[in-house]
């Protein structure tokens, strides 16, 4: 049989709009016997609370029914059921006009960024129909990274598995994905014929990079990452027949990652309606990244880099500013801060002295600086992008209503070390991010001389317990018996749980780690606890 994979970009409550995507989809799968659509294609994945509204699950019930009237071929989609015990995360088969099976997700993921527990109710039946005279499973995400799924499907007869998904990315995942897929196939000498959704939905981002495994491993067909594509492959026959040009290459390494910062800008600015982003250009590394990652989104001529020099601002940070500015072809323009500073300095005199070199000056500094930002944003209509990264937002070095005044944070989930990597990626093919702001020792330049490591281990060292702490969970004393610093660990650990309820109010910003502040790490603020 010939299977249609069609990867594409939806809109979570948009079910009108999805709908007609999904109906392209289908009809621009000439010839193929059966397309796989990704899981809740026609509501958006994830629509969390919108579930509660018994109208929108109402109108997505109907959604599926418009989608079987009018899909030109067979197809299965993903979409939202009420059923008499709750509402299930399904799949539909339709064809010749009518749904001809319904299959309910019976693994509801409930960790990390997901909360389908909290919605669905599991289904309890395996779903085989026969397509093409080929007997097919259908399985929807977390259903097939559980071995005992497959085992039981290939013992009762399947001889395809189709996965309808809605995998989001974290660096890394995209191999693990594969590798599982394939072992699943070998495993189990079945063809596994996996959808997954692409695009951004707030702080997710999806990668898309369907595929289709034969029974022996080969890769038969993959599609794009980050991007809407379709891939079409023969399966279920004994004969493995790759189709020409069916598997695109996979992103690695920073690639991916910048990739992904990429569409899960572009896709939060463009679904909620913003055509331009404004953001503060430093001189800065963080800052820099940022405005090539909006430049690469959006486009330069969308991308507004405001330059704002203080009393500490070297020469060196302006300059490379306008560089930066000039070599990504954004509008730049400058507002000196001075002169609100003094302003505020003068207000404030009588009630709190000379402020002069204080951490009250350095806050207030990048607090004109927001407001400057945030008053762009609103004469304009541009959305203010924050540009802290994943270390300063972890210990607490950044300024409330400051630095983190914004509507996104782009690299919010991305480690500095990280940043630096990206950066020299992204100026793979020449200089865009100029050497200078990747060389210079990284400082806010709120003080005169300041470097961030006055108040920070070196980078590479915050990092690595960072990644301990937070990603994996790890103790003080684990930590410590990794080797670390006893005096840079307790310091560490005790600014990052301190930092807790600055991190509550900053800005939504891409998930690219296993483990991002938000969705999947969710500490108290109030918290006793030290170890």
């Amino acid at each position: 049989m010939r299977i249609a994979l069609a990867q594409i970009d939806v809109t979570v409550g948009d079910i009108d709009g999805n709908l007609e995507r999904c109906l392209d989809a289908v009809a621009c799968a000439a010839d193929a016997d059966l397309v796989v659509l990704p899981e809740l294609a026609l509501t958006g994945y994830p629509p969390e609370d919108l579930l509660a509204r018994a109208g929108f699950v109402e109108y997505a019930e109907d959604a599926v029914q418009r989608f079987a009237e009018r899909a030109t071929r067979p197809a299965v989609v993903g979409f939202v059921e009420r059923g008499e015990r709750g509402i299930h995360n399904a799949a539909a088969l339709v064809g010749g006009g009518m749904i001809s099976a319904i299959y309910r997700k019976r693994l509801l993921p409930n960790y990390g960024v997901f909360d389908e527990e909290r919605y669905f109710e599991a289904g309890d039946a395996d779903v085989i129909v026969t397509i093409a005279g080929t007997p097919c499973a259908i399985t929807i995400c977390e259903d097939i990274w559980h071995p005992a799924t497959v085992e039981r499907l290939a013992s009762s007869g399947a001889r395809v598995v189709l996965n309808l998904s809605a995998s989001p990315y974290h660096r890394g995942k995209g191999g693990e994905r594969e590798s599982m897929l394939r072992l699943r196939a070998v495993a189990n000498g079945v063809w596994v014929a996996y959808c997954n959704l692409v695009g951004g939905q707030d702080e997710l981002v999806f990668d898309g990079r369907s595929m289709v495994f034969a029974p022996d491993g080969t890769l038969v067909a993959r599609a794009e990452a980050f991007a809407e594509d379709d891939v079409c492959a023969e399966v279920g026959a004994d004969t493995v027949r790759p189709l020409t040009g069916a598997i695109a290459a996979a992103p690695v390494a920073a690639e991916e990652l910048y990739r992904a910062l990429v569409l899960g800008l572009a896709d939060y600015c463009g679904k909620n309606g913003f055509t331009d982003v404004v953001l503060g250009l430093s001189g800065g590394i963080d800052s820099a990244l940022v405005a090539a990652v909006a430049a690469d989104a959006l486009g330069p001529a969308h991308v507004h880099g405001v330059l704002m020099p203080g009393p500490y601002s070297s020469a060196g940070s302006v300059d490379d500013a306008l560089a930066l500015a000039v070599s990504l072809g954004i509008d730049k323009r400058t507002l000196p801060i001075g002169g609100p500073l003094d302003a505020f300095l003068e207000t404030l005199r009588p009630s709190s002295g000379d402020l002069g070199r204080t951490l009250t000056e350095e806050n207030l500094q990048a607090r004109v600086r927001g407001t400057l930002l945030m008053a762009l944003s609103n004469t304009n209509g541009w959305l203010v992008l924050a540009t802290g990264n994943k270390s300063e937002l972890a210990v607490g070095y950044s300024t409330l209503y400051g630095d983190m005044a914004g509507g996104y944070a782009p690299i919010k989930d991305v480690f500095k070390t990280n940043v630096y990597e990206l950066a020299r990626w992204r100026n793979r093919d020449g200089e865009v991010i100029p050497r200078a702001t990747i060389d210079k020792p990284p400082s806010a330049e709120l003080r005169p001389d300041q470097t961030d490591q006055d108040s920070l281990p070196p980078y590479d060292e915050l990092d690595a317990i960072l990644l301990g702490y937070i990603e994996q969970d790890r103790s003080v004393d684990d930590l410590l018996a990794s080797g670390h610093d006893a005096a840079a660990v307790e310091r560490v650990v005790r600014m990052v749980d301190a930092a807790e309820y600055k991190r509550r109010q900053a800005a939504p910003g891409t998930r690219v780690t296993a483990k991002a502040f938000g969705r999947d790490r969710r500490m108290p603020i109030t918290n006793a606890y030290r170890g």
